[in-house]
């Protein structure tokens, strides 16, 4: 496996990053304690809601649905972006459901994740070590315009922090479509470059 060659980068990616377009996205989760522990000490994030109301139907079920402010992670505007997850009591749904995405979806695990964005490299280093700190294997992969990094949450779903590093060229704005709708495309001449970083405690996350 190829390594991630040491290179200058910018402060601050040419790419910016402003508030997202939509106002938050949920999972559904079986074990809100670790995912409280996770997304709040590993990702940085901040508790800011948890709404307790009936789910839908006669059935008499109810959930928690709690909110993590995104923005807290990389001192971004507040209440920029945020991720929420519900924990369901429902009788109607039970307790075995799926929350990993892609085992549902029958899908290798690296395809649905969600990315965050690292304003800096330095913040990215910084998390990644948090990550390993905490018992996690983390992938970096050098994508040539963002360096990323991996590791799955305790619903079994990839998370990403994500750095961008230059802006995209004219070439790759006025050929995204074409290479879009293109049914056998040429591969990307940058060749990614990955390290698996293991973890910094003997014992992994279950």
């Amino acid at each position: 496996m190829r390594q991630c060659a040491a290179r200058a980068l910018p402060r601050h990616g040419a790419w910016k990053t402003f508030p997202m377009g939509f106002h938050h996205i949920a999972f559904a989760t079986r074990d809100s304690e670790a995912t409280h522990h996770f997304y709040s000490e590993l990702m940085g994030f901040t508790l800011v809601k948890t709404n307790v109301s009936p789910t839908p139907g006669p059935q008499g079920g109810w959930s928690k649905h709690f909110f993590y402010d995104t923005s807290s992670a990389t001192g971004g505007e507040p209440g920029s972006g945020m991720i929420a997850f519900w924990e369901i009591h429902d009788p109607a749904i039970g307790t075995e459901f799926e929350v990993d995405l892609n085992t549902h979806a029958g899908l290798p695990g690296w395809v649905n994740h969600y990315a965050f964005d690292s304003p800096t490299y330095e913040h990215l280093a910084a998390r990644r070590d948090v990550w390993r700190a905490h018992g996690h294997t983390v992938v970096e992969v050098d994508h040539d315009f963002c360096i990323s990094i991996y590791t799955k949450d305790p619903n079994g779903n990839m998370v990403e922090f994500c750095h961008t590093t230059r802006d995209f060229t004219p070439e790759e704005r006025a050929n995204a479509v074409a290479i879009l709708h293109d049914p056998a495309p040429a591969m990307e001449p940058h060749e990614a470059t990955i390290t698996v970083h293991p973890p910094l405690t003997a014992d992994a996350p279950a």
